[in-house]
């Protein structure tokens, strides 16, 4: 499964459309583009694969592996950037301004359950980011 990010940039935040096949699975809210500092900016363009991951704080979530010089940057809910992401993307149902967003824990849902049903398929998840 390939997930393709496009993204617009903004001084206060990144805004993004996440699609497959050119189908729209949901809009993504990050940080600012800062260089790829840790905490504080989106990753850089390029590809990445996606896997399960666990923790006490997200539960069952989603992590984009192989980010250069960064690490644990995750898909979970999160409506505004600048106040609940360090670094990951937050999947929104709907964009409500620069690095904010509606609806967030309905869009993750719905895009765990398809890329959980891919991985459980044994299938790979890339995404490009663009």
């Amino acid at each position: 499964m390939v997930l393709e990010l496009t993204r617009t940039y903004f001084p206060n935040g990144t805004n993004g459309k996440l699609e497959c096949k050119g189908k729209s699975i949901c809009n993504t809210i990050e940080l600012p583009w800062r260089e790829n500092e840790t905490r504080v900016s989106c990753i850089p363009e390029g590809k990445y694969f996606i896997k399960k991951r666990y923790s006490q704080k997200f539960q069952w979530h989603l992590e984009v592996v192989n980010v250069p010089n960064r690490s644990l940057v995750l898909f979970h809910p999160a409506n505004n950037a600048m106040q609940e992401l360090n670094g990951c993307i937050g999947p929104v149902t709907q964009l409500s301004g620069p690095g904010l967003g509606l609806m967030s824990r309905k869009a993750f849902t719905r895009l765990k359950a398809l890329i959980y049903k891919a991985l459980e398929n044994n299938e790979s998840v890339e995404l490009i980011v663009q």
